[in-house]
C-alpha cells in the first residue's frame, strides 16, 4: 500500500469507530428515555385511579397503587393542577432540609426552588396530562434520572478519551516512523562520507603530482577547486546525524558563496543572479551544510529548466526573521505535490534518489530552527523560500 494513503485510512477508520460508538451510545440513551416515560406513565394512571377511587364505588388495591407511585426514587417529579398548582413533588434535591414539624409545609426557598423547576419543565417534552374527572385535569412533570443524565454525558467523554488515545497513538507511530528515518538518513550519509574520504585522499595526493608531470597549473588550480569541494561534501555527510557547530554568521555571504560557487558549474544558459539585502544579516549558521541546502535549491531549479532559464536569489529580513528565496523560469510544480517535494525518495528525475530536499529540510528544520517551503509556482516558475531566526541587535551586543 502507499504509504501517503495510510495516514488517511487509519484517520478514517477512527473516525468511523467513533461514530459507530456513539451511534449506539445515543441509542441506549434514547431508549432508557423512552423506559422513563412509560415508567411516567405508569405512575400517572396510579395516580388517576386512586383518585377516581374516592369518587366511586369501585374497589381497587391502593396499597398495590401506592407501592407504585412510592417505587419511584430516581426520577424528580412534580404533580400539578390546572392552575399550576404544586399538589406533590419527589426526588427533587431541596436547597433546604424539611422540617418534620412544619407539616410538609415548603420554606420560601424551596417553594421558590420548586416554582423554578416547574417553569423550566412547563416549556419541556417531559409532561403528561392525567384527566382526573370530566373537567379536571392534573399535570405530572419529570426530569431525567441522575443515570440517564450521566448517561447523556457519558458518550462523549468516552469518545474525548477515544480520540486522545488515537492521536496518541498515531503521533507515537509517527515519532516512530521519524526516528527510524533519521537513523536510515544518518546510516547512509556517514556511510557514504566513509566512502568517499579514500579515493577523496588519493585524489588529492595525485593533485600535488600533476604539476611535476607537466600539466598546467591552471588546469590544476581548477581540479583542486573540485577536489576541496568533494572534501567539503564528504565533510557535510559527516556532519549528518551529529550536532554541528552552529555560529553566527553574515547570511548575504553564505548565501553569495553558494550562488558563486555554482554560476561556474552550471551551464552558460542559465543566468544565476543574486540580490542581497542592503545590510549585514545576522544568523546563525552552520555555514557548510547551509551551503549544500542553497546548492541543492540551485541544482533543482537548474533540472526544472531543462538547461536554459535564470535563477534569481533575494535575500531580506522580515520582522524578525530573515528569509532567502530562490525564484527559477522552470516549469512549476503542481500544487498536490508542492508539499511532497519535501517527503524522501520524491523525486521527477530519472536518475536520482530524491532526498535532495529531505535533507535540506531536515538542515534548516532541526538545525536552524527555520522552516523551508514552497512559496509560490506556476508553469512560469517556481519559488522556494527559507526563513532562519534573525539575531537580534541587542543578543549581537551581548
Amino acid at each position: 500500500m502507499n504509504a501517503r494513503y495510510v495516514k488517511p485510512i487509519f484517520l478514517i477508520t477512527a473516525a468511523a469507530v467513533v461514530a459507530m460508538f456513539l451511534y449506539v451510545s445515543t441509542g441506549l440513551v434514547r431508549d432508557l428515555s423512552a423506559q422513563e416515560r412509560q415508567r411516567m406513565e405508569i405512575w400517572a394512571d396510579a395516580t388517576r385511579e386512586i383518585v377516581a377511587s374516592f369518587d366511586s364505588e369501585n374497589t381497587v388495591n391502593i396499597d398495590f397503587l401506592l407501592r407504585i407511585i412510592e417505587s419511584n426514587t430516581t426520577i424528580p417529579v412534580l404533580l400539578t393542577d390546572d392552575n399550576g398548582n404544586i399538589l406533590q413533588h419527589r426526588n427533587f434535591v431541596l436547597p433546604e432540609a424539611v422540617d418534620s414539624l412544619s407539616g410538609g409545609m415548603l420554606s420560601e426557598a424551596n417553594a421558590r426552588f420548586l416554582e423554578d423547576k416547574l417553569a423550566s419543565l412547563a416549556g419541556s417534552q417531559n409532561v403528561i396530562h392525567i384527566t382526573i374527572a370530566p373537567g379536571t385535569m392534573q399535570h405530572l412533570y419529570y426530569e431525567d434520572s441522575t443515570l440517564l443524565k450521566r448517561l447523556q454525558f457519558y458518550p462523549y467523554v468516552v469518545v474525548a478519551v477515544m480520540i486522545a488515545f488515537v492521536m496518541v497513538v498515531y503521533f507515537a507511530v509517527l515519532s516512530t516512523k521519524r526516528a527510524e528515518q533519521n537513523k536510515v538518513w544518518v546510516g547512509l550519509s556517514k556511510e557514504t562520507a566513509h566512502q568517499l574520504g579514500t579515493p577523496i585522499s588519493s585524489l588529492m595526493a595525485w593533485m600535488e603530482l600533476l604539476p611535476d608531470m607537466g600539466v598546467d597549473r591552471s588546469t590544476v588550480a581548477e581540479m583542486n577547486k573540485d577536489v576541496n569541494r568533494l572534501s567539503t561534501i564528504a565533510s557535510r555527510f559527516s556532519k549528518i546525524g551529529s550536532a554541528p557547530q552552529i555560529v553566527a554568521a553574515d547570511l548575504n555571504e553564505a548565501v553569495g558563496a553558494a550562488a558563486s560557487y555554482m554560476a561556474t558549474r552550471v551551464s552558460q544558459r542559465i543566468n544565476i543572479s543574486f540580490m542581497p539585502a542592503p545590510q549585514q544579516i545576522q544568523v546563525k549558521l552552520c555555514t557548510p551544510l547551509f551551503e549544500w541546502v542553497m546548492e541543492n535549491l540551485i541544482k533543482n531549479a537548474v533540472d526544472a529548466m531543462d538547461g536554459r532559464g535564470s535563477i534569481d536569489i533575494v535575500t531580506g529580513t522580515d520582522g524578525r526573521q530573515a528569509y532567502v528565496e530562490v525564484s527559477d523560469t522552470g516549469k512549476g510544480i503542481p500544487r498536490k505535490n508542492q508539499k511532497r517535494v519535501f517527503s524522501p525518495g520524491y523525486t521527477t528525475k530519472k536518475r536520482g534518489w530524491g532526498l535532495g530536499l529531505t535533507l535540506a529540510r531536515r538542515i534548516i528544520n532541526q538545525y536552524h530552527r527555520g522552516d523551508i517551503f514552497v512559496k509560490a509556482s506556476s508553469p512560469a516558475g517556481t519559488t522556494f523560500r527559507i526563513n532562519l531566526p534573525l539575531i537580534q541587535s541587542e543578543s549581537i551586543a551581548e
